[in-house]
């Protein structure tokens, strides 16, 4: 009877897969590719100190790694093509690209890469890095709070986490019209990341 109890316990993990969850590699570490199409980098600045004005980056590329059992090991790469900005006002976006804000010619990139990780508590996570923009780099510190993971219906596993934290636009050399546009810029990022299987 007892090698039957077993046999039973055995059949009813393999059916809802849970031996994943006490298995070597599901504690490993896990690399994700962000899914650009998925991912969101979403700011808002105040205008005139009356009302928000809110943006977008298109086409955020990047990779974390995430390991549920050692956090310290968990990692966020992150980058924008500054010409991808889209505020949905095409004459707004062309001044936010020039050499007054974003100057994407010459800085055709802004990004951010995490120093260190500390969990906080069940899904949600410290994060400190240094976010590079205007060729200056700074470092920051926010919360990230995971959103969902699962299988897609593709045959890939994906998972998700959000941030929402503040900058000064000032601090990276953007002091252009600091008087109608507000110094603070409210960032919310969402990534949306296919884990790497090969």
């Amino acid at each position: 009877m007892h090698v039957r109890r077993i046999s039973i316990v055995a059949v009813i993990l393999a059916l809802f897969g849970l031996p994943a969850v006490f298995s070597g590699p599901a504690s490993a570490a896990e690399t994700y590719k962000l899914d650009p199409d998925h991912t969101a980098v979403v700011f808002r600045v105040k205008h005139l100190d009356v009302a928000y004005v809110y943006g977008r980056f298109k086409g955020p590329t990047g990779t974390f790694v995430f390991d549920p059992a050692t956090p310290a090991k968990n990692a966020i790469e992150l980058q924008v093509q500054t010409k991808n900005v889209d505020t949905a006002v095409d004459k707004r976006d062309k001044h936010i690209k020039s050499p007054d804000f974003l100057n994407a010619g010459e800085y055709p990139l802004a990004s951010f890469k995490s120093a260190s990780v500390k969990k906080v508590s069940d899904g949600v996570y410290e994060v400190l890095g240094q976010l590079t923009m205007l060729g200056k780099s700074r470092p920051i510190v926010f919360e990230a709070r995971e959103t969902g993971s699962g299988n897609d219906p593709w045959g890939n596993f994906r998972r998700g986490f959000e941030a929402t934290f503040t900058i000064k636009r000032s601090e990276f050399g953007m002091d252009f019209m600091l008087s109608g546009l507000s110094d603070e810029i409210v960032l919310t990022v969402s990534l949306e990341g296919i884990r790497d299987d090969t």
